[in-house]
C-alpha cells in the first residue's frame, strides 16, 4: 500500500483550526456524551473493563460520561484549550480523580508504560489528518499500551459517506473538505490492514449527526503473544 504524506503546513494547520475551535466554541460538540460512548461504557462494564486510555477527547463530554461511570481515564488531546477544558470540566464535576489529562500529539509514543490499559476509545480520531502509516504507528502504540484481552474500540468515517471524494484530495482518502479540515476516509480494507496483532471482534455501520455522517464502529481485541510491532 502506498502512503501519501501529508506535508508539515497542513498538519500544522489543522492543529491551528482545532485550537481555535476549542477557544471560539467551548461547546462544540455539546454536553451530551455521544451515542457511540454510551454503548462502549455498556461493553466495557461488560467486560470488566476499568482503566481507559480516550484518545482525542476533544472537549471531554465522553470523558467526563466515562468517569460518572466510574472508569479511570487518561484522556489525551493535542490542544492546549482542549485540555484546559477537560481539566475544568473535571474539578467543577468533581471527578479531577478519575481523569488525567494528557496533552500529547499521538504521531508520537504515547507517554505510557505497556500493558497499562484496559481498553482504548477513540471517536473519530483515526479519521483526523493522519496517513495509512502514521494510523499504523498510533495502532501499534495502542497494542503497546493495552493489557493482553484489552479492546480498542473506535470510530471511522467511511466511503459511503456523502462527503467523500468532495473537496480537495491530499493523497490516499483524505480530503479537505470543509473549512480546511481535512478527514480521512477508511473502508474495510483500510481497517483490517490496521489491525495487526488485534483480532477483529467487530466492525458495522452506524450513522451520527445531522448530515449524517456514516461511520464504521470497530471493536478490536489484543492478542495474547509475541507480536512486536517494531
Amino acid at each position: 500500500m502506498v502512503c501519501i504524506s501529508i506535508d508539515k503546513e497542513l498538519l500544522n494547520k489543522q492543529y491551528e483550526q482545532w485550537e481555535n475551535v476549542y477557544t471560539e466554541h467551548s461547546e462544540k460538540f455539546g454536553n451530551m456524551p455521544s451515542i457511540f460512548a454510551m454503548e462502549t461504557i455498556k461493553l466495557l462494564k461488560k467486560e470488566n473493563k476499568n482503566r481507559i486510555l480516550e484518545l482525542g477527547g476533544g472537549q471531554g463530554r465522553d470523558t467526563i460520561n466515562f468517569a460518572q461511570n466510574g472508569f479511570k481515564v487518561d484522556v489525551v488531546d493535542y490542544t492546549k484549550k482542549g485540555i484546559e477544558i477537560i481539566k475544568e470540566k473535571s474539578r467543577y464535576q468533581g471527578l479531577a480523580e478519575y481523569i488525567n489529562p494528557v496533552q500529547h500529539d499521538v504521531r508520537n509514543p504515547l507517554p505510557f508504560e505497556d500493558e497499562t490499559f484496559d481498553g482504548c476509545y477513540s471517536h473519530m480520531l483515526y479519521c483526523m489528518a493522519l496517513t495509512t502509516s502514521e494510523l499504523q504507528f498510533i495502532t501499534d502504540e495502542i497494542w503497546r499500551v493495552l493489557k493482553p484481552g484489552g479492546l480498542n474500540i473506535y470510530t471511522v468515517r467511511n466511503k459511503n459517506d456523502i462527503r467523500y471524494g468532495t473537496g480537495i484530495n491530499r493523497g490516499e482518502d483524505l480530503y479537505e473538505i470543509k473549512d480546511g479540515f481535512i478527514v480521512h476516509f477508511f473502508d474495510k480494507d483500510k481497517i483490517k490492514h490496521l489491525s495487526r496483532g488485534f483480532e477483529i471482534v467487530d466492525i458495522d455501520e452506524f450513522e451520527e449527526g445531522i448530515l449524517p455522517k456514516k461511520l464504521y464502529r470497530v471493536i478490536l481485541k489484543k492478542i495474547k503473544g509475541d507480536y512486536n510491532p517494531q
